[in-house]
């Protein structure tokens, strides 16, 4: 096994992260496999932006899975915890992970729906509405890092394509979304 290391992220206050690749990723990867480059680039925004948000989030105990839910939550109080499956494009069970977590650590409350009682309506706390503005601030912080060097132009055109990459994978998974919700 030969190891990928990847300084250029350690200015950003991430630690050095050693990956370990195989002789034959690396040459996938590196050596010029242009298709392989969208693969690398996004995993790796994905990975590092996560590291980063996790980072700013801990002085409020919530990490980069869970921000987004506090935040449709606090917008949308009384929301059906069944929603958030379709805005989020999560697996029912990491929602349940999710919620129990936010409200283990007092961000949200649950209660039954009175029309269906299989379902729960969540509210946020006011713990939560205490400190939603600074999340959404680091949030709108973090996509500004992330976008750190782009034009207006480049920006619109950077999210037109994700959208389309986004409605082009959920397409061929037979996941059937509304066009405003890709607008989210």
């Amino acid at each position: 096994m030969s190891a990928l290391s990847n300084k250029s992220f350690s200015h950003h206050r991430c630690v050095e992260v050693t990956l370990p690749f195989s002789a034959v990723a690396q040459r996938l990867l590196i050596g010029g496999n242009k298709t392989m480059k969208l693969l690398k680039w996004l995993s790796v925004a994905d990975r590092f932006y996560k590291i980063y948000l996790d980072k700013q989030l801990a002085p409020f105990e919530i990490n980069s899975s869970q921000h987004m839910f506090l935040i449709k939550i606090c917008n949308s109080p009384g929301i059906l915890q069944d929603s958030l499956m379709d805005m989020f494009y999560i697996h029912p069970s990491n929602i349940v992970r999710t919620i129990a977590a936010l409200e283990k650590q007092g961000m949200i409350t649950r209660s039954p729906n009175e029309q269906d009682k299989r379902t729960w309506k969540l509210y946020p706390t006011a713990r939560a509405l205490s400190v939603i503005e600074e999340i959404q601030t680091i949030c709108k912080n973090t996509e500004a890092l992330l976008l750190q060097g782009l034009s207006e132009t480049e920006k619109t055109i950077l999210t037109d394509l994700l959208m389309k990459a986004g409605k082009n994978i959920t397409s061929e998974l037979h996941i059937e979304r509304k066009e405003e919700e890709f607008n989210e």
